[in-house]
């Protein structure tokens, strides 16, 4: 399996964990020492990260989508009793991911992988 590969899945593991996480009753959540915006940034920022080197042809595409889905998040959360939709958290996820996937475009073009011969 390539770096590439391992990569994408490592990021659609962060995004269903993150909706996992999200939408469970409060105490199913687990609980970290970090402050709230610092565990919303962290979750989301590793996943653009990873989301951005493993699917490195479109980074804005990519961003987009991470915004898509952090507003889903944060809608998804209004049923579901103990939790809350808030504002502030969905523009810590959105630019977060953003800069995940952002940081994974400067790194690329940093140290572009070499091309397999044909």
């Amino acid at each position: 399996m390539t770096a590439r590969r391992l990569l994408q899945l490592f990021a659609w593991a962060c995004v269903a964990a993150i909706a996992t996480l999200s939408l469970v009753a409060p105490t199913w959540r687990p609980v970290t020492v970090l402050p709230h915006n610092l565990e919303h940034a962290a979750i989301f920022a590793l996943a653009g990260f990873a989301a951005g080197l493993g699917y490195p042809a479109r980074p804005a595409l990519t961003a987009v989508a991470f915004v898509i889905f952090s507003g889903a998040i944060e809608l998804a959360q209004i049923p579901v009793p103990g939790r809350h939709a808030r504002l502030s958290d969905f523009a810590i996820d959105a630019l977060a991911a953003c800069a995940g996937v952002g940081a994974a475009f400067v790194i690329g073009k940093l140290w572009p992988t070499r091309q397999r011969p044909a």
